[in-house]
């Protein structure tokens, strides 16, 4: 795990050493543990290091492969590094380091850029090829490891975070008026653009290829998920044991590190699940939880906290635990830095994974966790049967894009945005990115309940999940902390798709049963069963407390709705509904107003809202004003 940057001049003008400097110091916390720099002509890249697989030396980077060709940066795990060295090593090649940096770079010298597809793991990298005078930049399938460029059709900048572009002297920093409608719809961006103008993020399971020849930025998608062919002939019995086969195997493939390594353990089956068997293999392994202050919450949130299920799980497999217990005062100090480190704004209520991250690196540098398990295997199930018996394909794009708009619905941006911003966006545009999420694969259907689920599960965990797994990324980081995720396992993966949708969500024919889920903005009521997750249920039960398999589904979240009405009341009014709020030139104050006012009166839920109103004002003083944290 590591952050890397670089410049490539296409005009051939030399790279500035002081630049890549000063690029290295924007990212170095995601990699304490050593600075390399390549500078040659007019290409330029860093690496910051944290040292997990070979911390000697010889796994230093930037890394030139045997030949000279290849010199790469690379950010991430390889967790079938050796089965790839062993093929190679075959074919000739020498390996002088225990470290899977070695393999990409000699990967590449014999398979050339094809080799990215054959990786099991988490990766950002950028390859220069010295022969051609082309460079490569490359990410995972699953899209844990960020790799953000910007383009200006003579320079192309890239980093693992936006801060390493913004360092460069040719850029400057404004706001993606487009980037911002879309965010404030989903609370998140469903394309590969940022808040920043200009700043583009590479998609997953894309890479880019750039030469002087060309000058152009060429993108070459080489995977995507597809739920659209189960294997209807699986049985349940066997889909369970072949679900517990991969995923105990997952684990331990995970579980390489030449570092200490621990576990997230929330009271849920998924990180309960990975830390069960992480237990195995590593006595009195580390855990970590994070609990929340009770003494002023009311409603569903009283059961937020987690640290009982937790410990239960913490005392039956006999781990070292940890808990940080957070209170209502911790949003105020942490949010200038958790917004600084996520740049570009995303899904969820995040800033108890900055302190749970924090927590864990105290004691480890390698940390696995649960994120995955749901999307892959049908954890929210009163989303998609929202949608289930849709008629047409038009039919469950509108009842799916009204469940997405998270945050603020179409009809009111009129009222959300100031002139300069409603002058610059397509009202429409959010709706249009909606549907090309699923026209973008052909192969989707529309006819029946189970493809509409399929279809759903393809869409969150293309969006949903993507999002969550950038803000794990950058919270993480800011501590110099690496997260893993066994569910995003490529043989795990591949099965899940697999199996239908009468394994994984069992009430498809019974009775349907409503409930007000009492979530942002939403008047209607939601379907919802208790019964998502069922294979997987049913392959963890030899695992996990039975206890913690039959828990109802429940996020990772503090209780904000009490707090916002409660001790942080005033720092909520503090910050957006004062005469210094920033974000007022794009905000209208006065829909943030009526928002807040309607919270603190107890009347709706807007805790998503208020949230990103907040993180937003926080964006404007940091990248916007220069503002420190």
């Amino acid at each position: 795990m590591c952050g890397l940057a670089g410049v490539y001049n296409l005009s051939g003008k030399a790279v500035d050493q002081n630049l890549l400097e000063k690029m290295a110091q924007s990212i170095e916390h995601r990699g304490p543990d050593g600075e390399g720099v390549f500078a040659e002509g007019s290409i330029g890249l860093v690496h910051q290091r944290l040292a997990i697989l070979d911390t000697s030396d010889l796994g230093r980077q930037p890394m030139i492969s045997k030949d000279g060709r290849w010199v790469v940066v690379f950010n991430g795990c390889i967790y079938n590094f050796r089965e790839i060295r062993k093929e190679l090593t075959s074919k000739g090649h020498h390996f002088v380091s225990n470290s899977d940096t070695e393999v990409i770079v000699e990967g590449l010298s014999e398979f050339g850029p094809a080799v990215f597809e054959s990786f099991n793991g988490m990766f950002a990298i950028a390859a220069w090829d010295t022969k051609q005078k082309t460079l490569y930049l490359s990410r995972d399938r699953y899209g844990v490891k960020p790799l953000y460029y910007w383009f200006n059709g003579k320079t192309l900048v890239f980093s693992s975070e936006i801060k390493g572009i913004i360092a460069h002297p040719d850029f400057s920093v404004s706001l993606d008026s487009g980037a911002l409608n879309e965010y404030f719809t989903f609370q998140n961006l469903f394309t590969y653009r940022t808040l920043f103008k200009g700043v583009t993020m590479l998609p997953p399971a894309n890479t880019v290829k750039v030469d002087q020849t060309t000058n152009l930025v060429k993108h070459r998608s080489w995977w995507d998920y597809n739920f659209s062919q189960p294997d209807e002939t699986l049985s349940f019995e066997d889909a369970k044991s072949e679900t517990l086969r991969l995923f105990e195997q997952a684990v331990q493939r995970q579980m390489i590190s030449d570092v200490p390594i621990g576990t997230y353990l929330s009271g849920g089956m998924d990180s309960g699940s990975v830390t069960a068997i992480a237990s195995r293999h590593v006595d009195r392994i580390s855990t970590f939880t994070c609990g929340f202050d009770m003494s002023e919450v009311t409603g569903v949130e009283v059961n937020y906290d987690e640290r009982k299920d937790a410990e239960l799980m913490a005392n039956y497999f006999k781990t070292q635990h940890f808990e940080r217990v957070m209170n209502a005062g911790d949003i105020r100090w942490s949010l200038p830095r958790v917004v600084y480190h996520l740049e570009d704004l995303r899904v969820g209520m995040s800033y108890p994974g900055y302190y749970i991250a924090g927590l864990a690196s105290k004691f480890v540098k390698v940390c696995l966790q649960g994120a995955g398990g749901d999307e892959l295997f049908g954890g929210y199930p009163w989303r998609y049967y929202r949608v289930f018996d849709s008629i047409s394909q038009q039919d469950f794009f509108e009842q799916y894009y009204s469940f997405w708009q998270r945050l603020v619905p179409d009809q009111d941006k009129a009222a959300l945005f100031n002139d300069s911003i409603r002058s610059e966006i397509n009202v429409d545009e959010p709706r249009n990115i909606f549907e090309r999420v699923f026209t973008f694969n052909d192969s989707l259907n529309y006819n029946s309940p189970e493809d509409h689920i399929q279809n759903s599960l393809y869409f969150e965990i293309k969006t949903f999940l993507n999002g969550l797994l950038i803000v794990g990324d950058k919270l993480s980081m800011a501590h110099g902390l690496e997260e893993r995720f066994p569910f995003l396992d490529n043989d795990l993966v591949e099965f899940a798709q697999k199996v239908p949708v009468k394994h994984k969500l069992g009430n498809l024919d019974s009775e349907i049963r409503m409930i007000d889920e009492n979530m942002e903005r939403k008047k209607s009521r939601y379907r919802e069963f208790d019964d998502g997750k069922n294979v997987l249920r049913k392959s963890m039960e030899e695992l996990i407390p039975a206890r913690i398999v039959n828990r109802k589904k429940q996020g990772f979240s503090a209780p904000d709705e009490s707090w916002y009405r409660g001790e942080n009341a005033s720092y909520v009014k503090e910050l957006l509904l004062n005469k210094k709020t920033v974000s007022s030139e794009f905000i209208n104050p006065n829909y943030v107003k009526k928002i807040v006012n309607e919270h603190m009166n107890d009347r709706v839920n807007h805790r998503l809202a208020i949230w990103s109103f907040m993180c937003f004002e926080w964006w404007c003083r940091v990248f916007l004003n220069g503002e420190d944290v």
